[in-house]
């Protein structure tokens, strides 16, 4: 990759990696229930769902939700239908303080890891990101090496991204310092995962 390639790809992959989506709304949320600590970690599944998806569209089986309805649907409503339970389970969770809900963290990373790696695994449009975008930087007479170096560049911002959203949230933690601050932000952070479900469910492929 070329430094004028690059000096293209940079700031249009961070502003994609920026973008106000579901992951982006799950880090800021445990950010400001557990911390930025807690919310890198539980990000570990989306960098691994990323990571499978930069693969996939490597090898060019991205293009298969590009050319095919069905299976472009089939991915985008069990990704819609698990953004909405979450969202359901967000709204139903009891006011803990911030104290419980960061010792009960500590308890259900992986739980925390698990919503991380399924809501961005389950979002096609993040797949046809690496299927529609990358290929507008890659060098074709170094295919593979120049695909791999923009993967680990995207993933290398998104944890860029994922801590500063994270710390966006932490600056919502005097809200979390009492039980009626706490259901508003659950009431909150609930619906717009709900929203974003609905969304979701009624995109269709450009």
């Amino acid at each position: 990759m070329s430094s004028t390639v690059l000096l293209l790809f940079l700031p249009a992959c961070f502003a994609l990696n920026m973008a106000f989506g579901p992951n982006n709304l799950l880090s800021m949320t445990v950010g400001a229930k557990q911390g930025v600590s807690t919310a890198l970690v539980a990000a570990m599944g989306r960098l691994v769902a990323f990571a499978i998806m930069i693969v996939v569209a490597a090898l060019g089986m991205g293009t298969l939700l590009m050319v095919s309805e069905a299976a472009f649907t089939v991915v985008k409503l069990v990704g819609a239908a698990y953004l909405i339970y979450l969202g359901i389970k967000v709204l139903r969770v009891s006011a803990k303080t911030t104290k419980e809900q960061s010792d009960l963290g500590k308890n259900g990373i992986w739980s925390l890891v698990r919503q991380e790696f399924f809501v961005a695994i389950g979002n096609p449009k993040a797949i046809l990101i690496f299927t529609a975008f990358f290929p507008q930087f890659v060098d074709m007479n170094n295919y593979w090496s120049s695909f791999m170096i923009q993967g680990v560049i995207f993933l290398l911002l998104e944890v860029i991204a994922i801590a500063a959203y994270a710390y966006v949230g932490t600056r919502l933690s005097g809200v979390m310092q009492n039980a009626s601050g706490l259901r508003w932000v659950n009431r909150i952070s609930g619906s717009m995962m709900i929203g974003f479900g609905v969304i979701l469910a009624m995109a269709r492929r450009s």
